[in-house]
């Protein structure tokens, strides 16, 4: 019985395993097979290459969409439109892919950027509906994005004649960027508005740009206050016991030129305005007070610790290293600019040869025929007659019985100075401070003191004890340059009023007139930079530094990089007439690529540290040169402005000086890439340099007596 009990028992065990074993068959059957249960997922379509391509427009279910063609192309690519950061992807199935794009008859421009075999491409298209139904796709070819500021240029310097010229420019770009369709009156005539209602009002429309207007109304505003009190007449009274011969008072104009360094334009208004008559008084020419002017505020602007320039740089050089791979040396924007200086060749350059010229008491080219007309017939002016000069200037004579008093003119000056001082530091503390408690860093107040100490917490060092120089850096670099200088020059323009009106030499009713007549001199030079302005925006609309960095860029071997920028520069500095927006389109292509070649082709990490030095000063020297060359720059136009010069001949007179230190300094910075860079051998090619400028002055240069 138990026996058979046990037996019964086992067979029922036996079975139980086989039933066990026939379920965990079904099971793994199913895991190995899903598809009998399950959808297969389809694999995604491949990355492809877009090269050669067409583009149409048409209207699909309601929906406007841009056609991409490219026969036998299936795959995803990705295509850049109208300057996206993001890639747009395009899916194309038998070679056709499609884009949601909506527009209208008088239609808009199209930019499309994609990498492609034969690197990076660019295309630019006008799309529009027409009148009777369908579309209309035109090509517009790139290079004609370099038309509009070559007529200002060229029509500028042919007739001497700034506002004509900078609107036919204007007019040139308008009706590019509209299609060019010449079929059409309508459109001819609407491009022609356009100037006015479209780019000049944009121009209006910055915050930037309206800062630097009531800046310059209130600079003239103050400038004619202390002309008239008798101030600037002090000023040239003591500054004749320094100034004692025309070699002495433009050295003395070059000293306050260094010293004004913290901004362009301020440097540019007070030094040309307050050394005007003192330099009228020794017969040097306008020509050459502009000069001097425009040529020491950029340039030391440009390579000084603490300037309005010194935020956009650091901006500038650290989005173009953050762009960098396998990059491992030093991380700090403000430390690479300060190591990178050394290669400035052009701002130094520049600087040391207008003492040279002074020294040698010599000019040449159209320079020393406006220097020999000035010492010889005292006609400092360019113009033929009074008659003849430009009508931007009012009696600024000091008003009957005025004291000739200095101070009255220098107190403003130096409110100005401080002023722009203290509005980099509060504005710079404000922005640090907010900076800080984004980061979660716990700051005791917003006090000045306070946020110093925190400060180097915001710096690629993450310390507190962050040097000075970083810090400042860090600061000016966070500091609202243009609030800095408004609160400047409304500053300086009250300390004119006080003390004009409480020492009794005008009523606040002759002195607000006065300050009238100032704002109604600066009128002219603005409306030709609110045009360059206008102009700008026509070039960043039809992409003229894409191309001209396109064509130029490819293909070179590190120890070249550094020439090849700074030619490229120059011209887009010169064709746009913009030295911030020169070096805001460069860096981020110049820095990276530089890196990424040296890399490639094997160059030793402290060569090709150097050589990306050289490229990064190399793109701020180019700019300055550029902007120094260009007759549609803001800064040659407020240098003319100030110093009551006729625009085109300050022009015309400047570009052989700057093309002469542009020539050697682009020698300069190329021989000292292929002999190894650092700072003996630079300084051994500085000092080349000056000897061979000085060279150059003797022997071409003429005696001006």
């Amino acid at each position: 019985m138990r026996n058979r009990y046990l037996l019964t028992l086992g067979l029922f065990f036996i079975f139980f395993i086989q039933l066990s074993a026939q379920n965990a068959d079904s099971t793994n059957i199913q895991v190995i097979q899903p598809s009998q249960t399950l959808p297969l997922t389809p694999p995604p379509p491949p990355t492809v290459v877009l090269n050669d391509y067409q583009v149409d427009m048409q209207s699909l279910n309601g929906k406007e969409q841009l056609l991409f063609k490219s026969p036998g192309l299936n795959g995803i690519a990705d295509i850049h439109i109208n300057g996206a950061d993001e890639p747009t992807p395009l899916h194309f199935q038998n070679g056709l892919a499609s884009f949601d794009y909506e527009t209208n008859e008088k239609g808009g421009l199209v930019f499309l950027s994609n990498i492609g075999d034969a690197g990076k491409q660019y295309r630019l298209m006008h799309v529009s509906q027409k009148r009777n139904g369908g579309y209309s796709v035109r090509n517009i070819p790139m290079w004609l994005s370099i038309v509009p500021p070559l007529i200002a240029i060229i029509l500028a310097l042919l007739f001497k004649e700034v506002v004509v010229s900078l609107f036919v420019g204007i007019w040139a770009g308008a009706f590019i960027a509209g299609g060019m369709r010449f079929t059409s009156l309508y459109y001819f005539m609407i491009s022609i508005f356009e100037v006015v209602e479209k780019y000049v009002i944009k121009a209006l429309n910055d915050g930037g740009h309206l800062s630097v207007i009531v800046f310059s109304l209130m600079i003239g505003g103050m400038v004619a206050i202390i002309s008239r009190n008798g101030g600037m007449a002090g000023v040239v009274l003591s500054l004749s016991k320094y100034a004692r011969s025309p070699r002495s008072s433009q050295f003395i104009t070059w000293l306050l030129g260094v010293a004004i360094f913290f901004d362009d334009y301020a440097n540019t208004l007070i030094v040309g305005n307050t050394m005007r008559s003192v330099t009228d008084k020794f017969k040097i020419s306008r020509e050459k007070l502009a000069y001097i002017v425009d040529s020491t505020a950029a340039p030391v602007s440009a390579i000084a610790f603490i300037t309005t320039w010194i935020g956009a740089e650091l901006g500038y050089i650290e989005g173009g290293l953050k762009m960098m791979e396998d990059y491992s040396g030093p991380t700090s924007p403000y430390a690479i600019f300060i190591s990178s200086l050394k290669y400035s060749f052009y701002p130094i350059l520049t600087l040391i040869f207008i003492l040279i010229l002074i020294y040698t008491k010599r000019d040449y080219g159209a320079m020393f025929k406006a220097e020999t007309r000035a010492r010889t017939t005292g006609q400092v002016s360019p113009a033929s007659s009074e008659g003849n000069d430009e009508p931007n200037m009012e009696d600024l004579t000091p008003v009957k019985g005025a004291p000739l008093k200095w101070y009255n003119a220098a107190i403003p000056v130096f409110v100005v100075i401080l002023m722009t001082i203290v509005g980099l530091i509060d504005t710079g503390i404000a922005s640090s401070y907010s900076a800080l408690v984004d980061a979660g860093i716990a700051v005791s107040s917003e006090g000045w003191s306070d946020v110093w100490v925190m400060l180097g917490l915001l710096t690629e060092e993450k310390t507190a004890d962050a040097s000075f120089f970083v810090k400042i850096g860090k600061l000016i670099g966070n500091a609202d340059s243009y609030v800095a200088l408004l609160w400047a020059s409304l500053s300086g323009l009250m300390a004119a009023i006080a003390l004009t009106v409480g020492g009794g030499i005008m009523r606040l009713f002759d002195t607000m007139h006065t300050m009238a007549t100032g704002f109604k001199t600066m009128l002219p030079a603005l409306i030709i930079l609110t045009l360059a302005w206008s102009l700008a925006i026509t070039t960043e609309e039809l992409h003229t530094a894409d191309f001209l960095t396109s064509i130029l860029r490819d293909n070179f071997s590190p120890y070249l990089m550094p020439g090849l920028i700074f030619i490229l520069a120059a011209l887009i500095a010169f064709s746009t007439g913009s030295s911030w927006s020169t070096m805001a389109i460069l860096y981020p292509i110049a820095i990276p690529t530089t890196w990424a070649i040296c890399t490639a082709q094997g160059i030793d990490p402290d060569v090709s540290m150097e050589i990306l030095l050289n490229v990064i000063a190399t793109v701020l020297a180019a700019s300055v040169l550029g902007d120094h060359c260009s007759p549609i720059s803001d800064t040659t136009i407020l240098s003319s402005l100030a110093s009551d010069c006729n625009h085109i001949d300050h022009v015309r007179t400047q570009l052989p000086y700057a093309l002469t230190v542009g020539i050697i300094s682009l020698t300069a910075g190329s021989l000292s890439t292929f002999l190894g860079g650092g700072f003996f051998i630079c300084f051994v090619l500085l000092i080349i340099s000056v000897a061979i400028l000085f060279a150059i002055v003797r022997t071409v240069g003429k005696l001006v007596d």
